[in-house]
Parts: structure tokens; sequence; C-alpha cells
């Protein structure tokens, strides 16, 4: 599986430089989610920009990708999504449960404004 890790304080950015995301490459994507989030990183932003098709394991993986981070009180985004892979989110009626932007820079202002309220809430007790 290619993909680029990119390192912020807030979050992590992963890229798939994949044009499928199948049965082939799922378990990687699996393998990395779970050892991003055990390294303690709760917030994961992850940029479909590259892939044209993915199935059902494909969701799959957004779906381990997704329970990681609400169990660990973090938000997993999904950008960059193709026509394509958006229609099998929405067929699949994931779009309710997914949180899905845009832009990576959409998804990142997301992740900010989801910490400060987490701060706010935690000032207010």
């Amino acid at each position: 599986m290619k993909f680029t890790v990119d390192k912020h304080e807030k979050y992590i950015l992963l890229k798939l430089n994949e044009s499928k995301l199948n049965s082939l490459i799922t378990p990687q994507l699996k393998s990395e989610l779970i050892l991003i989030n055990t390294e303690g990183q709760r917030n994961i932003i992850l940029d479909l920009s590259q892939v044209k098709f993915a199935d059902s394991s494909g969701l799959s993986s957004l779906l381990v990708g997704h329970r990681l981070c609400k169990n660990a009180t973090g938000s997993f985004i999904l950008t960059g999504l193709n026509d394509a892979v958006s229609r099998l989110v929405t067929i699949s009626q994931l779009e309710s449960v997914l949180t899905i932007v845009p832009s990576t820079e959409e998804a990142i202002d997301h992740i900010f404004m989801e910490e400060i309220e987490k701060e706010l809430k935690k000032e207010a007790r």
C-alpha cells in the first residue's frame, strides 16, 4: 500500500496513493489506522483523492477508522472522494455515519473547531 503520513499536533493526515481501495489494500490500511490510534492520535484525516474505486472491504476499513477515532473521542474525516466512491458511500447509507468534507483544509478546520468545543465543554464543568 502506498501512502503518506503527515503528523501534526492535533491530527494526522493520511493520504492514500492508490487508485483502488479494495481487499488487497484494506488489511494494510486497517493496520495503519490501528497503529496511528494506538500511538495516541485520535483525529485522522484520510485523503482519498487518488482513489478511483472502492468496494465493500474498502468501506469496512473506513468504518474501522471511524470507530477507532470515535472511541478515542476524536474525529475521522474523509476528504477528496471522487464520484464513484461517494456514490458507494451513499448507496451504503454511510454518509450519515462518516464525516466527509470536500477538501483537506475543511477537514483541518473541522478538527480544530471540534477541539475548541471540547476545551470549552471541559472549562464549563
